[in-house]
């Protein structure tokens, strides 16, 4: 069995390093994207800002128990969050107490991100993650993480022994807690690292952990409205993540690979997160120009979907087949909307001939 020395068996292991010349460009890159996602959140309205919080918090349900590998119910999740935040949405449906669960530490965590990190907080949240009782304590057996077969295992990591782990937390929540100098979003990204480090539960360390770092970024914002999914890139980069957190893991000390990863991964958060808000923006623009504009409801569904990022190319036989029409009447829909200027035809013409939306017509 190869067995790796754990950066935990270091004296001293939590009083990190960092790269400083290679951390902080990539920081202030992302402390100015935030700036800008805040921004382009003014222009939308009301009822656009809860429908993309909701849509923000539905997708880091999912993806962060997705990461574990348990797939929860889009439906169940989306009306979870809607009744707890007291929105109205259409088509609510009743949530397992699993779904519940996951959804409450999430929101428990953005909604209350001013509040302190106790230890009764975690247990809290771990013991909702579980609908057969389960949780609450941290774990009392060790905890290793190996591969390969009986004879030539290799161990990916071993976590701290059971008996150092209220010290180990206390040390962690006390840090957490303290009004450190330390930038909020560098802090999650050590408070991630650090939580799974210690990996304090039996179970369900990388949800708490990723709820954890979402509650820095929410401070980070200063807002509890969420527009950006961290954990839906990091299932992404699922593979990275753990490579980098193994290396990270076995280290001396210098987090920097670790840092550097996960500001590089909240970039590409942020980054979704602009390309979403320019597409609901142009999408109320368009309706908001087109108000008066007569459309019948063929032609509102397949400019909905166009509008919502249509896949592929939009040919007459497409537009048939998805609005439930013939194809002649297709073709009336798509030529009355070329004529009103909203769609134009793709540069390729003849049997391939398809149709595209017009960018410019905001």
């Amino acid at each position: 069995m190869i067995k790796k020395l754990a950066i935990h068996s270091r004296k001293n292991w939590t009083e990190f390093s960092w790269n400083e010349d290679l951390v902080i460009p990539l920081l202030n890159e992302v402390i100015r994207m935030q700036g800008k996602i805040s921004g382009l959140m003014l222009a939308l309205g009301f009822s656009k800002k809860e429908e993309a919080v909701l849509n923000t918090l539905t997708l880091n349900v999912l993806k962060s128990s997705e990461i574990e590998g348990e797939n929860l119910d889009y439906a169940q999740v989306r009306s979870s969050i809607a009744r707890r935040l007291g929105l109205e949405i259409a088509d609510l449906v009743k949530s397992s107490r699993a779904v519940d669960g996951v959804v409450e530490i999430m929101l428990d965590a953005t909604q209350n991100y001013t509040k302190p990190l106790t230890e009764t907080r975690l247990f809290e949240w771990h013991k909702v993650l579980f609908s057969n009782g389960y949780g609450g304590k941290y774990r009392t057996e060790r905890m290793q993480i190996v591969s390969g077969r009986i004879g030539h295992l290799n161990v990916h990591y071993e976590a701290p022994e059971p008996d150092k782990l209220p010290e180990e937390m206390a040390k962690f929540l006390e840090w957490f807690n303290d009004e450190n100098k330390i930038n909020p979003i560098l802090k999650s990204a050590i408070a991630h690292f650090w939580f799974v480090t210690i990996h304090p539960f039996d179970d369900g360390n990388g949800r708490i952990g990723r709820a954890i770092s979402d509650m820095l970024l929410a401070r980070s914002d200063n807002s509890s409205q969420r527009f950006y999914s961290m954990s839906a890139q990091i299932l992404k980069e699922r593979k990275r993540y753990y490579d980098v957190l193994e290396k990270v893991q076995h280290g001396s000390g210098d987090i920097t690979l670790w840092l550097l990863w996960f500001l590089d991964c909240l970039k590409k958060a942020l980054l979704e997160a602009e390309k979403i808000t320019h597409c609901v923006l142009f999408k109320a623009n368009f309706w908001d120009k087109h108000k008066d504009t007569p459309f019948n409801s063929r032609q509102r569904l397949m400019l909905n979907k166009l509008l919502d990022g249509f896949e592929g190319k939009l040919k007459s036989s497409k537009w048939a087949k998805i609005a439930k029409c013939s194809l002649d009447t297709a073709l009336r829909d798509i030529k009355d909307l070329v004529d009103k200027g909203i769609l134009k035809q793709a540069a390729q013409g003849g049997r391939s001939t398809s149709y595209e939306i017009l960018l410019n017509m905001t």
